[in-house]
């Protein structure tokens, strides 16, 4: 069952994070792309790659691609058709091997009421669940609602009052129509102080398994992961022990083969864990498994679809050190985590620092609404868990990225809490915790961004000049006013006025003093008020992102002359992102009250309710339903 050529069905990083071991394995490589992803990395680094005229999902056309180019194998990787039992029959029909387990337990664990009763049967604790509404309340509130055919945080409410079940199901119900192209629902015990704990798992086609230990993932927004790491700071050899025996009794039934991950809840409190479910594919948050164990999962993948042995016992595997992993977004936190749309201006990593980065973009790159708005998976490794946060932490702060909004400085705080340190990492953690969202440039540190920026532009200005190079900027024979730049930063206007000394020191405003140790194309070092830092500079056009020991900063050059542009309406309530209009709930002349909801944005397949923010009447409705909006997009004018 070799083969030389594999065929990767997806997209971003997780094609980059395959085909770099497939290189290393000698297997060429075969992507898949859609129009949005012409210029992404992924489809450079394959050897060859195929242009898709429908999409990712689209599993006729990806097998026929494969065919045509002649690869033998299939990987699905993650989200798309990864668990998509029907994909994995046809890659098989086709004479082609699938990369991953058998289509009847993709099926089997695809539904989560099925995959409940499979559990049940293997021994392993389920938590109280049922389908019908009507019997909510012997479950007791608080409730989840659940999808019964997806996950990734789709199709998922918390209900906490019986008055909010109706609502909750059928948006519950859209998205997961929506998610999976299946509107089944269950509702299941809601247990608050938790912790979501995995147990990677491997099986060949020889009938052994082993698993790989445990990773935590309980720090979500949404429903969605951004926070992984492995071993969990609450589960002790003894726990460790108990879940990865209940993992490999299902996995034995079920008679698994490939990767795979079978997810526990875990009542923070008392250490009991209950069965969620089982992901019949690679997680987002393998690499930290892959740092503390030494096994690449990939590679443990493509050598099992070769059919081999795993050649190794649970007695073989060892675990080692600490490795977490932080899941970069384009998204909003001080926004409720909306996702975020731009083009990167800046987006580089700083070498020096011993982090792993899996991404699939680049500077230039566009984040618009086609794809998951996440960025990268940033992941460090320590000797200890508070070494390893520590690290991430200083990776993620020294990045120099710009143009779109990210969770950036928010992981940065989130890691550097006292109680992630402590390791309470709970499902509440944000709640909890609340974690700075944003960092906000005040006093000195916007001063001296300020600074560096207006020099740095000097010294491109002198660097472009095509006569008098070697003039100090601003020289002139008379006395004259200071050279000036006047910059916006959020809703702030600064001027920057500065002129050169002969001592090649700057003057800057009233009482700021500055001299350039060295100017670069891509940033400078610099002192200001006797405090040196470098600063990387990018700019795009009217726009600047200035990087320094106080992370990013996105300044607006103001130009000495604008044009006037348009003007923000009186009572306008705007979509806080780009998205589709599937339910608009008032009309010209309805009475709000705040916080009602009055429109419903679907975008990246996940809902968002925009409310009103005071009571106030409706005056005017300038949307319909299923129109697509831009960000900032004017909704309706409220008269309050």
């Amino acid at each position: 069952m070799n083969f030389h050529k594999l065929l990767i069905a997806n997209r971003g990083e997780i094609a980059c994070r395959i085909i770099k071991t497939a290189h290393e394995m000698g297997i060429s490589c075969v992507a898949v792309y859609t129009e949005p992803d012409t210029n992404s990395p992924f489809v450079r680094m394959a050897d060859e790659a195929v242009k898709l005229n429908d999409s990712y999902l689209n599993g006729k056309e990806i097998i026929e691609a494969a065919i045509d180019t002649g690869a033998e194998a299939i990987h699905p990787g993650y989200g798309f058709l990864s668990e998509n039992a029907k994909f994995s029959r046809d890659v098989l029909k086709a004479g082609l091997i699938w990369v991953g387990p058998s289509s009847k337990v993709i099926t089997s664990m695809g539904d989560k009421l099925k995959a409940k009763e499979i559990a049940e049967k293997a021994g392993v604790p389920t938590l109280p669940m049922t389908t019908n509404p009507n019997k909510a309340n012997e479950i007791g509130y608080p409730i989840l609602i659940k999808a019964a055919a997806g996950g990734g945080g789709k199709g998922m409410r918390i209900v906490e009052d019986k008055k909010e079940l109706k609502e909750a199901i059928l948006g519950a119900k859209r998205e997961a129509k929506t998610g999976f192209g299946d509107d089944r629902v269950f509702i299941e015990r809601y247990v608050a102080r938790s912790r979501h704990i995995e147990i990677q798992v491997l099986g060949d086609k020889h009938g052994n398994v082993v698993h790989l230990g445990e990773r935590e993932c309980s720090i979500q927004r949404r429903h969605q992961k951004i926070i992984e790491e492995s071993p969990s700071p609450r589960v002790n050899s003894k726990m460790r022990n108990a879940m990865g025996d209940a993992a490999l009794k299902l996995a034995r039934k079920l008679k698994y083969e490939s990767a795979g991950t079978v997810e526990f809840l875990v009542d923070d409190k008392t250490g009991e864990f209950w069965f969620l479910e089982v992901n019949t594919r690679l997680q987002v948050e393998h690499p930290v498994t892959e740092e503390v164990t030494g096994k690449d999962l990939v590679y443990e993948q493509l050598r099992i679809a070769r059919g081999e042995e795993l050649g190794y016992s649970q007695d073989d595997i060892t675990w080692e050190g600490s490795s977490i992993e932080a899941r970069l977004y384009a998204e909003d936190p001080s926004n409720d985590f909306l996702p975020a749309t731009g083009t990167l201006i800046a987006y580089e990593n700083d070498t020096n620092i011993d982090a792993r980065w899996d991404t699939g973009i680049e500077q230039g790159s566009v984040v618009g609404t086609d794809f998951d708005p996440m960025l990268a998976k940033v992941i460090t490794k320590g000797k200890t868990r508070t070494d390893a946060a520590n690290k991430l932490a200083l990776a993620l702060e020294s990045m120099h990225i710009g143009g779109v909004t990210t969770n950036r400085d928010f992981l940065v705080a989130s890691l550097r809490t006292k109680d992630f340190l402590d390791g309470k990492t709970t499902s509440d953690f944000i709640e909890k915790t609340n974690p700075q969202r944003s960092v906000i440039l005040e006093g000195s540190n916007l001063e001296s961004a300020a600074c560096a920026l207006a020099l740095w532009i000097q010294g491109k200005n002198r660097e472009n000049a095509n006569i008098l190079k070697g003039m100090p900027t601003g020289w002139r024979n008379s006395r004259l006013p200071k050279q000036n730049l006047k910059l916006s930063y959020l809703d702030k206007e600064l001027m920057i006025s500065y002129k050169s000394n002969r001592d090649g020191s700057f003057d800057i405003n009233e009482n700021t003093k500055a001299r350039i140790k060295e100017w670069t194309p891509g940033g400078i070092d610099i002192e200001v008020n006797n405090r040196r830092f470098f600063s990387k500079v990018t700019q795009d056009n009217d726009q600047a992102v200035v990087h320094g020991p106080w992370g990013d900063a996105l300044f607006n050059i103001i130009p000495r002359f604008s044009l006037p542009g348009n003007e923000l309406q009186a009572g306008g309530l705007i979509a806080p992102m780009p998205g589709k209009v599937i339910d608009l709930k008032v009309k010209v002349g309805s009475k709000v009250k705040k916080g009602e909801t009055l429109v419903i944005l679907e975008a990246m397949k996940m809902e968002h309710q925009v409310k009103a923010s005071a009571d106030g009447k409706v005056t005017k409705v300038l949307i319909k339903k299923d129109d697509q909006l831009e960000n900032g997009a004017l909704l309706m004018v409220l008269d309050s």
